[in-house]
């Protein structure tokens, strides 16, 4: 199998994304998970740019686990300045790092216009800056920026910047597609001709403006590349960078390569969840091979398929990189998603009546706006309010809302609720500030005395949806309400024309599946 190094920079390139921004502690969070991984090289930003970056590396340097994997960033040196003089290349020095990823102009136009500069110059501030770290004992990986860009216009010298680097000691040139402009049949071509005329080991580092970041790193590495460079989940600046929970399980399961070791990977889904949560973003369902999506089955035909045999719908076995089959439950369903639901709830021998009562009871809701897809708690009492043994914990029996609102002063909602819990006839009244949270403290207040379980019950999200939105105010309003416990996190629903009302459903459902 062929060996391909990992180059991850989630924390400078990906940190480079709009709307993140990693604390000390999150770098550190995440340099660790990434070497747990497996990763070889762990890119973590400029040691002189800023007081964060410097500390982490002051930090690295006391972790024996780290300090071998973690990679400084820094540019050429100046234009008409020594490299010894150079503030940059000084700081990669004092950062204590073993390996520094050099980034060097390669592009004719970016010389000229970007760095105003000569040719004769950039070569130089290529050769001395590389020669200055490596004379100091650090490794240095070349990144050639805009290098496809500049090998169209001018092959010969963005060739010569790459001899020019190779030859004062780089370990590797990383032939990057900085603008995310190139086509994948332009990125074979090139990483094939240059590794025909140079020695130093190619690496490829891909943008995904095109939204071929991921394709061009497979072919760099199909013609030659043997480092990868990307981030975890894509993050980067623009569109992002290659995404490389989607490159690793490619070239592992199926280019025949050898990334990190087969026990790891299937620490891959958890590995983008976690940093998604790290990052403060929303995890992107219909991500491949990691997104919560990526092995889900909606249509009836597909499920049924699926039960006979698992690689009619999915193109590799989700449990080989953390994931799993998930079948959804809606007006598209058929019997096989329900099957396959019970079979997932270790529930079996399912009456057929029943199965189509809860097939037909389903697409009659969903034709109401209900949509069970979110919201599989609400699915699972359905199943067992239409089965005869099933008592529900507690019976509501009406509501009451109160707002009082001064001037300049916010809204307070008071909330009377009545229900029937053991035969007793319970009513109680609770503040909040809103509505929904009213109601949902009042419900509280009158089961809790009975199910002291529900105690550990708590409210986490709660989300509106408009179905029928051209139907203005009297559009149907989707409610799905999120709760956890100690061990597990559900979502229920409810629907009405009233968002109350809506609430309400969602409300009790959610305290009468943790009951459940």
């Amino acid at each position: 199998m062929k060996k391909i190094i990992l180059f991850d920079t989630t924390l400078r390139d990906g940190a480079q994304r709009e709307n993140i921004s990693f604390s000390l502690e999150d770098k550190l969070k995440i340099a660790k998970l990434l070497a747990d991984f497996g990763i070889d090289y762990i890119e973590a930003g400029w040691p002189g740019s800023n007081p964060k970056d410097a500390l982490f590396f002051a930090q690295v340097k006391k972790d024996k686990q780290l300090r071998n994997k973690i990679v400084a960033f820094c540019s050429t040196r100046r234009k008409n300045i020594r490299a010894e003089n150079d503030a940059n290349l000084l700081a990669i020095l004092k950062s204590g790092v073993k390996t520094a990823t050099m980034v060097g102009k390669t592009s004719v136009t970016q010389v000229e216009k970007v760095l105003k500069t000569t040719k004769a110059e950039n070569l130089k501030m290529i050769a001395d800056s590389v020669s200055f770290l490596t004379k100091k004992g650090i490794k240095v990986i070349f990144d050639a920026e805009h290098f496809f860009d500049g090998f169209k216009e001018n092959k010969r010298y963005a060739l010569t910047c790459l001899k020019t680097a190779s030859k004062t000691g780089a370990i590797n040139l990383s032939l990057c597609d900085t603008n995310g402009g190139s086509l994948p049949l332009e990125i074979g071509k090139i990483v094939k001709s240059i590794k025909n005329r140079l020695k130093t080991p190619l690496g490829i580092h891909t943008h995904n403006d095109s939204g071929l970041a991921v394709a061009n790193t497979l072919v760099g590495v199909e013609n030659g590349a043997i480092l990868v460079q990307g981030t975890i989940n894509g993050y980067g600046e623009r569109t992002g960078n290659a995404d490389l929970t989607t490159i690793i399980p490619n070239l592992q399961l199926k280019m025949n390569c050898r990334c990190i070791p087969k026990k790891k990977l299937i620490q891959l889904t958890k590995l983008s969840k976690t940093i998604t949560e790290i990052a403060n973003e929303t995890p992107k369902n219909d991500q491949p091979f990691v997104g919560k999506s990526a092995f889900t089955h909606k249509g009836g035909i597909h499920a049924s398929a699926i039960g006979r045999l698992k690689t009619a719908y999915e193109h590799v076995d989700p449990k080989l990189i953390g994931n799993k089959t998930r079948v959804l439950i809606s007006e598209l369903a058929g019997r096989a998603n329900l099957q396959a639901k019970f079979k997932e709830w270790n529930i079996s021998n399912v009456k057929e009546e029943l199965i189509l009562d809860l097939l037909n009871k389903i697409k009659n809701l969903e034709q109401q706006g209900y949509s069970f897809e979110g919201a599989e708690a609400s699915l699972k009492l359905l199943y067992h309010k239409l089965k005869k043994t099933y008592q529900p914990k507690f019976i509501p029996l009406s509501y009451e809302l109160k707002m009082n609102k001064k001037h300049s002063q916010l809204a307070k909602a008071e909330a009377k609720i009545t229900i029937i819990v053991n035969g007793k006839k319970i009513i109680q009244t609770a503040q909040g500030n809103g509505p929904v949270n009213a109601l949902d403290t009042a419900l509280r207040k009158a089961v809790i005395p009975f199910y002291q379980y529900l105690k550990n019950v708590e409210l986490i999200d709660y989300k509106v949806r408009i179905p029928n939105e051209h139907a203005g105010t009297a559009a149907f309003t989707r409610v799905l309400i999120t709760s956890k416990n100690h061990k597990s996190y559900w979502t229920t629903v409810g629907v009405s024309t009233n968002i109350i009302e809506a609430s309400w459903q969602a409300l009790i459902d959610s305290l009468e599946y943790a009951l459940l």
